[in-house]
């Protein structure tokens, strides 16, 4: 009897992890780019575990050139990350879309020259070529412009513009410095980019948009109105309220992990991106590229060690919309109660 009852219990035992994949609840999210450092934290709640914790099985979408927010809207993906100019951008356009969480507290997007270029200042921008990416990405490059009282040709209603804007794919190798005398990087990935092309740190001149109060929130969580009201979400019978929070709970988990255990975050980040890893013009190895996007990456994640993560800061997103209607890049100032639902945040914080 005893051993029936331990080969009973054995046979429980494999079969459970079967049972429990069955009835996990699929999740598409939508990244904004190709698989890299920047989603560390959903890559490690997926292989910890964390999301199956939660009765998820959550699949990470690539990014590269599908706009994050017409995804989402559109069902082809129930929940996303995208910039906040152009969640709102693609609200102007109809898409009803609200942010559930802040997953980066300060911006990463920069403008980078070289020193010798005599560019030290975003007005000095003035009068050259400056590179700029596509599919909602040039919003923030816009928000600069505009804030810095510079015109590009960006705006086809402007003549003689002050800046020749060089809309390009994201490779800086593609432009700079022979093509533009301004490239736009992210902290996190371009700028080390430029860096692996040869120019040291002390070559270059790295402008903030800060500066002169014009960075905007990125890679916010969101979702639709719609898909947060289903009372059934997938036949799971949990609403899409509960399914987010689910969610969210566990890529916290999976940040707050990822910051704490850099090294490992990049391994788990290195085996699900092959070749993007290496950064599009980069001379640097895979490893040691996310190695520096991963620590980048932490530092907008978690600025502080009292950074409660993902949390919504409604002072920065009323900011972010301001700026964004003073520069005319939305026509509504769309209130924090429009465009976020805290709900989320709140019952998991």
């Amino acid at each position: 009897m005893k051993r029936m009852i331990q080969a009973l219990a054995a046979l429980l035992l494999l079969l459970a992890p079967v049972g429990l994949a069955q009835n996990l609840i699929p999740i598409n999210f939508q990244s904004k780019w190709f698989p890299q450092a920047q989603f560390a934290g959903y890559f490690v709640a997926q292989d910890k575990g964390f999301y199956a914790e939660e009765g998820l099985d959550v699949t990470v979408l690539d990014g590269g050139n599908v706009n994050p927010t017409v995804a989402v809207a559109s069902g082809n993906a129930d929940f996303g990350t995208d910039w906040v100019a152009n969640i709102l951008t693609q609200r102007d356009q109809g898409l009803e879309v609200v942010n559930i969480a802040q997953i980066y507290q300060t911006s990463g997007y920069r403008l980078v020259a070289l020193k010798s270029s005599g560019i030290e200042t975003i007005a000095d921008m003035a009068g050259r070529k400056v590179g700029v990416w596509a599919f909602g990405n040039e919003f923030a490059a816009e928000a600069v412009f505009a804030a810095a009282g510079l015109t590009s040709n960006l705006d086809p209603t402007v003549t003689n513009p002050d800046v020749d804007a060089v809309v390009y794919a994201f490779d800086p190798s593609l432009v700079f410095p022979n093509e533009v005398d301004v490239a736009s990087a992210m902290t996190y990935n371009e700028l080390d980019q430029i860096i692996g092309l040869g120019y040291g740190l002390d070559t270059l001149s790295i402008l903030d948009p800060a500066s002169i109060g014009a960075d905007l929130l990125e890679d916010s969580l969101f979702a639709t109105p719609a898909t947060l009201a289903t009372t059934n979400f997938k036949g799971s019978g949990l609403t899409g309220a509960e399914v987010a929070q689910r969610f969210l709970r566990a890529s916290i988990r999976g940040w707050e992990y990822a910051v704490a255990n850099q090294d490992e975050a990049v391994q788990i980040v290195l085996s699900h991106c092959g070749d993007t890893c290496a950064g599009s013009g980069s001379r640097q190895s895979p490893l040691i590229h996310q190695t520096w996007q991963m620590a980048e990456v932490a530092k907008l994640v978690k600025p502080t060690a009292d950074t409660h993560v993902g949390a919504l800061d409604r002072a920065a997103f009323e900011r972010s919309v301001k700026l964004l209607v003073e520069v005319g890049l939305i026509k509504q100032a769309y209130t924090w109660e429009q465009a976020v639902d805290p709900s989320i945040y709140d019952a998991v914080d």
